[in-house]
């Protein structure tokens, strides 16, 4: 489902309302009196920094920040929820294998009208296809330089409370690749996102099929995966495998979804407004692709019972590797995470 925009009136509503807010912001941050330290410029961190705010309508905008780990502007898809001038928890979405370029949660699902009445900010980060949203070893010919972990955990988020009134409250949810992610980010930066959300991801990396896993994601968009984490058997895949430090999880809220692979009731012509080759592709390819999910999630399920980690677990018994499952999953995962940022 495409989310619905407003109208060139909200538009303007938006962008001035925008404006007034950045400015207030940046007005109460007082200056430097002699012989006193500079305050901490909350547009900057390590050296990343604000790059600029553009809104498009209503709530919607798109917050550009330049990444010093990456050496390039990362942009931002956010909108924002109910606003009653209260800081705001922040619920980030990360796109799949894609990166978002091809397809986003804004643009697939109906977040914008989701979150319309409650009061939480969504930040989509739009790149990172093929990354893992991680931090690679080395620099990839084609990838380039993909630090998202540090993006994602040192840099975005400050810049991000700055810039939305954020309360400091934060979940983190990612589809199919980065439903593999969303605990890797836990595991680096304990206590950053109080919630991880994974919609038909795979955790395991380091078993030799993990790793051809990831490697044929990696490839797909041209990347060598021994520059992610080094060759094969190195220690970085086993340190990026959350189902071996499940353990670790402990303390943070879990919600793990998955189809089966089955037709389900959005893998029919209706189902998908009438779009046959989009049918054809989650018949033919995200059948077998959720069936490989669903494999994983059960695993992952399991190791956390066995481990006594609480989770939130979701396999359903029908449904393939598309779109509008993911947005169930959001609409059925909300209620978590809706009551671990404090009931935004």
């Amino acid at each position: 489902m495409t989310a619905r925009h407003g109208g060139d009136k909200a538009w303007r509503t938006a962008g001035l309302r925008l404006v007034v807010a950045t400015l207030a912001v940046l007005s109460a941050v007082p200056c430097a009196a002699p012989g006193h330290t500079e305050p901490a410029d909350p547009w900057t961190v390590d050296g990343s920094h604000l790059e600029r705010i553009e809104p498009l309508h209503d709530r919607v905008s798109d917050l550009y920040v330049y990444s010093a780990a990456m050496h390039t502007v990362i942009r931002s898809r956010i909108v924002r929820g109910a606003d009653d001038g209260a800081p705001a928890p922040t619920l980030y979405l990360l796109n799949g294998a894609n990166g978002g370029v091809e397809g986003s949660w804004y643009d697939e699902t109906d977040v914008a009208d989701f979150v319309r009445d409650k009061h939480v900010n969504v930040v989509i980060p739009i790149g990172g296809a093929g990354s893992y949203f991680t931090d690679w070893e080395f620099d990839d010919p084609v990838l380039g330089r993909p630090r998202w972990t540090t993006f994602l955990t040192r840099e975005l988020p400050p810049i991000v409370d700055a810039a939305l009134t954020g309360n400091g409250a934060n979940a983190i949810a990612g589809i199919s690749m980065a439903g593999t992610s969303v605990f890797q980010l836990a595991l680096a930066a304990p206590g950053l996102y109080r919630a991880i959300a994974s919609y038909s991801g795979c955790v395991r990396t380091s078993d030799p099929q993990g790793q051809a896993f990831v490697s044929t994601v990696v490839a797909r968009y041209r990347g060598n995966a021994l520059n992610m984490w080094g060759p094969f058997g190195a220690s970085d895949w086993a340190a990026h495998d959350a189902y071996l430090h499940a353990d670790r999880l402990r303390g943070t809220a879990i919600y793990l979804s998955t189809g089966t692979g089955l037709p389900g009731p959005l893998d029919t012509p209706e189902g998908t407004h009438g779009n046959l080759p989009h049918l054809a592709w989650q018949l033919l390819f995200g059948a077998p692709l959720e069936a490989v999910m669903n494999t994983c999630a059960r695993a992952l399920r399991d190791r956390l019972a066995q481990l006594g980690v609480p989770a939130t677990v979701d396999l359903r018994p029908t449904g393939t590797h598309s779109w509008g499952y993911w947005q169930e999953d959001l609409h059925r995962s909300w209620p978590m995470l809706d009551a671990t940022l404090g009931g935004g």
